[in-house]
């Protein structure tokens, strides 16, 4: 029997930071995250035949994070609004830019990725996630993801190299 507090609630910091990294904003993934705690509370017993909790969480997530996204795009909204991730605070304003600046970068580089590759990167990358479980969670096959993390890897290096030869 599947019982939210004990098997769907520990998950809710991977869906947070899963969602986080598709909208970009961290009230509409906390907002992501509720949904798809509730969406699992009302299917009760049809959970029990689920036979990976976690990766059936994400696939929900990884859904209604880009439902979301599409919404927003398709309403003409921007996507000004990034948490700041790292966690202390600067003693100085020039520091505290610097960090604005490479943070933004980052967003940049991870935005013009195709969504696919975004989601393996985080799984992967960010969640320390297995191939199998990546590939049930987003419904691929272990070599599509192999593939797509590769193409991630290779797609942040080249951009990364290009802003060192900019400066």
């Amino acid at each position: 029997m599947v019982d939210i507090k004990r098997d769907i609630l520990p998950l809710k910091n991977i869906l947070y930071r899963l969602a986080l990294r598709i909208t970009l904003n961290s009230q509409e993934a906390e907002d992501v995250v509720q949904d798809v705690i509730i969406k699992m509370w009302k299917m009760g017993e049809r959970l029990n035949d689920v036979e990976n909790l976690e990766s059936f969480a994400l696939r929900l997530t990884r859904n209604l994070s880009i439902d979301r996204q599409r919404m927003k795009v398709n309403q003409a909204e921007s996507f000004d609004e990034l948490e700041d991730f790292h966690g202390g605070v600067s003693n100085s304003i020039e520091s505290r830019l610097e960090q604005q600046e490479r943070i933004d970068s980052i967003r940049d580089i991870m935005m013009q990725m195709p969504e696919k590759q975004r989601s393996v990167m985080q799984l992967r990358d960010f969640e320390g996630k297995s191939y199998k479980e990546i590939a049930l969670a987003l419904e691929i096959s272990e070599d599509q993801v192999k593939v797509n993390i590769f193409r991630a890897r290779q797609f942040v290096k080249s951009r990364i190299a290009k802003a060192g030869d900019a400066i």
